[in-house]
């Protein structure tokens, strides 16, 4: 953090930002700022309220510039482009009590099924935002991931899943109408050939010895 300096034309050479080159607008607005850095010093709220106002009051300088004037790093000046002054004072006292963001309470489940139920299609984003304004507390995607996880809510409002997968029905293909041919006339009983019957097996000749008798002596 950029510690308060003596002038004017010093606190700018800090940021390295040559005065000549300033637009009177752009003069009065840092002047301003210089002034309420001076009065106020370099606590984190001071500073939190300072680079907001600084990204925010349209001076027409680069974010850099804008960062090293309110002693905070390039990805923090960034981060608070999109921020609403509530948004940014929050952080603020956030950072104070050691978290970067708020913290979801067990209270807050209830209201959290209420608006998953009513908004099924919802994205994380839109349920942060919802936190945000009915809460007051501005939370983390990852701290919500596991808020949810942890109350077992985080399917809810999510579509029901399918059961088991059925196989599609296969295509019926149409039969393709043909051409009607003659009609083949019945065969004649005539010409039909007669039945064979298999023949019995002959008998096989009776054989027999012939006893000769012998004569009486």
């Amino acid at each position: 953090m950029a510690a308060t300096t003596d002038t004017f034309s010093a606190w700018l050479g800090q940021a390295r930002i040559p005065e000549l080159r300033l637009t009177p607008d752009q003069r009065g607005a840092l002047r301003a700022a210089f002034h309420f850095r001076q009065g106020r010093g370099t606590d984190s709220y001071s500073t939190r309220l300072l680079s907001h106002f600084l990204l925010h009051c349209g001076t027409g300088l680069k974010v850099a510039q804008l960062a090293r004037l309110a002693g905070v790093s390039r990805p923090t000046a960034s981060g608070q482009q999109e921020m609403s002054s509530k948004q940014a004072v929050q952080q603020a006292h956030h950072r104070l009590d050691g978290r970067p963001y708020g913290k979801l309470l067990p209270r807050y489940a209830g209201p959290i099924i209420e608006f998953l139920l009513a908004h099924p299609k919802a994205t994380r984003p839109d349920l942060i935002d919802f936190i945000d304004q009915t809460f007051g507390v501005r939370v983390s995607r990852i701290a919500l991931y596991k808020f949810l996880k942890k109350f077992g809510i985080d399917q809810v409002g999510a579509a029901p899943a399918t059961g088991a997968s059925v196989a599609p029905a296969p295509a019926i293909t149409p039969a393709v109408p043909t051409r009607p041919g003659p009609v083949a006339a019945p065969p004649d009983p005539a010409d039909r050939l007669p039945a064979v019957t298999p023949a019995a097996a002959p008998a096989p000749p009776f054989s027999s010895r012939t006893r000769r008798t012998r004569a009486p002596s």
